[in-house]
């Protein structure tokens, strides 16, 4: 039986995306059309039909949904793979208040999808540390998440 498709998130998606976690997303390539993706983690839902991201201004995501607005943010959570599919737009060039240039997308949803293989759930969800100053590192995270809430 094939699985449900919701047209929002679902509760415990939406809970899960009022922090900072890991996610890919996948767009069109500007150049070439083909697939692109990658990871990023500064995603957040304003509510339950859309996903904020932040991404640096440069960042090849901004390029391809200029041309191609359809994107895909694949996250893991609730012991499951879930696919947030939907059209994308600039929602500001720059974040205010932050130190970086750094653009904001917004998803509209159109379909979310529990893609996880029959049979089976995630025991451990995918984890990351910063690299870099710690205290720097937080301190950056909650202006973003503070100016993605604030937009």
């Amino acid at each position: 039986m094939a699985n449900k498709v919701e047209t929002k998130l679902i509760e415990p998606l939406f809970n899960a995306f009022q922090k900072e976690r890991i996610v890919t997303i996948s767009t069109i390539d500007h150049e070439t059309g083909a697939p692109h993706v990658t990871v990023i983690s500064w995603v957040y839902a304003p509510d339950h039909e859309h996903l904020y991201a932040a991404l640096d201004s440069r960042s090849r995501i901004v390029e391809n949904i200029k041309k191609h607005p359809a994107a895909v943010i694949n996250v893991f959570v609730n012991e499951s793979a879930y696919s947030v599919i939907g059209h994308t737009y600039i929602k500001m060039e720059a974040l205010n208040g932050i130190p970086l240039k750094l653009s904001l997308i917004e998803l509209k949803i159109s379909e979310v999808r529990d893609v996880m293989f029959y049979g089976s759930r995630i025991k451990v969800e995918p984890a990351y540390e910063k690299t870099y100053d710690e205290k720097a590192a937080a301190k950056l995270d909650q202006q973003v998440f503070d100016a993605m809430k604030k937009a």
